[in-house]
């Protein structure tokens, strides 16, 4: 598994999470509130959580045990904290009243996390996203308050995992049951076909929402109906996970890849129980 892969993931829902709140908060008020997010806990998850929302317009509160690894962010941050004593009362005095959010990254101490997630719940945190180590740890943290739970090596496999299956997926990301963004190359019956020709949007119920040219890393919108599709254009659509697989199966012509697609059926399955 690649780990680079799973990183990519956390920072991309991070400024996701972001967005979703500045837009919530804005909808509700004239003037605009500054969003701010606790993370409880710096492991690999709740870190690239924090780089992630350094070059946002966020409040942040960090809090972890490990010295090294606060003093590193202090900076970039609203407010640090070094302490592994983590009960209700220093939540009560760290966590600002009107928090928007709070992630919990604890690693391997499951009492703890499921401990300071009923203490978040009990402070009133709206958002509280907890990262689990198993189903049954997360069923759980579910229970006492979290109100998103995440599966590192899960959502990181989901990931991968389709672009292994179809040499036509170059990045997928699966941000809930019923949407999902993915790279796609342009299938050979659309080359020499405009935007608006190819009709992805009617037969395949994809949006495009940008375009790339293979081997570069420079998405450009795509605004322009007539732009002429060919087999060096990666395109960037949006749509739900079994519309990308539809687009991308049907490339596959040997038993093989007909295989491979029912693995990713198993896969979306999988993911919508956990929901």
């Amino acid at each position: 598994m690649d780990k680079s892969c799973f990183l990519c993931d956390c920072s991309f829902a991070a400024v996701v999470v972001y967005k979703f709140f500045v837009k919530k908060l804005k909808g509700k008020q004239e003037e605009y509130k500054m969003v701010t997010i606790a993370v409880i806990g710096l492991g690999t998850f709740g870190s690239r959580v924090t780089e992630a929302l350094l070059d946002t317009d966020t409040e942040l509160v960090i809090l972890d045990k490990d010295r090294d690894i606060v003093e590193k962010y202090k900076n970039s941050v609203t407010n640090a904290y070094i302490t592994d004593a983590i009960n209700e009362a220093t939540l009560q005095k760290i966590i600002p009243p009107d928090v928007n959010a709070a992630v919990v990254d604890l690693g391997s101490q499951l009492e703890t996390s499921i401990l300071v997630t009923n203490h978040l719940k009990k402070l009133g945190v709206p958002q509280i996203i907890v990262k689990a180590r198993s189903d049954e740890h997360g069923e759980i943290l579910k229970l006492v308050g979290a109100t998103k739970i995440i599966y590192p090596d899960y959502d990181a496999a989901l990931h991968i995992a389709p672009m292994l299956l179809s040499s036509a997926l170059f990045n997928y990301m699966q941000l809930s049951e019923n949407f999902a963004i993915a790279e796609v190359k342009v299938r050979k019956e659309t080359e020499g076909k405009t935007l608006a020709e190819s009709s992805l949007r009617q037969k395949y119920k994809l949006n495009v929402i940008g375009i790339r040219e293979e081997g570069s890393d420079e998405i450009n919108a795509a605004a322009d109906p007539h732009l002429v599709l060919n087999n060096q254009m990666i395109l960037l659509v949006a749509g739900t996970p079994q519309s990308i697989h539809d687009y991308t199966d049907r490339r596959a012509a040997s038993e093989k890849q007909k295989k491979d697609g029912n693995i990713f059926r198993k896969l979306l399955h999988r993911d919508n129980s956990k929901k």
